[in-house]
């Protein structure tokens, strides 16, 4: 079956299985994101990056079913208003948890990003020269200081 042969059955379906369907991807999506919150709020950064693939399909799949819902929007709000109504409260449900993940994904970026920095420049402290220079003090070469410390901007 072709991509737009199942466009065109989605745009065929009742009212009523395409709200519940679209329901079912939706709340999936926003429970997938829920996990990868709390997983992120507790540091267990590898559990909460093993959570993309499902994300990414169920994020795939709900695009899917909105854009089957905004093409046939004057049907399904005819045929359809309170599942609609459901729809709207869920996609705000959403928002607010795609608002809450992306918050703690900047902190948990901020704070793996201090940490690493304030590693290097313990790493270059440690590195520093230990003899004295032509004023009688030690000097200190910031060449030297946090070699070999990378940091990782992908997450």
């Amino acid at each position: 079956m072709t991509a737009a042969a199942r466009l065109a059955a989605l745009d065929t379906l009742p009212a009523g299985d395409l709200c519940s369907r679209a329901e079912t991807a939706l709340a999936s999506l926003v429970n997938v994101m829920n996990q990868e919150t709390m997983l992120l709020r507790a540091g267990h950064l590898r559990q909460a990056s093993e959570l993309t693939p499902e994300k990414t399909r169920l994020a795939q799949e709900y695009v899917t079913f909105a854009r089957a819902i905004q093409r046939e929007t004057k049907r399904l709000v005819a045929e359809a208003p309170q599942l609609m109504d459901r729809l709207r409260a869920g996609h705000e449900s959403l928002a607010t948890q795609m608002a809450e993940n992306l918050r703690v994904l900047a902190t948990a970026r901020t704070v793996t990003e201090d940490v690493l920095t304030d590693v290097a420049r313990m790493v270059g402290q440690n590195n520093r020269t230990k003899t004295y220079g032509k004023a009688g003090r030690v000097t200190a070469d910031p060449a030297s200081s946090a070699k070999g410390i990378a940091i990782n901007r992908a997450l």
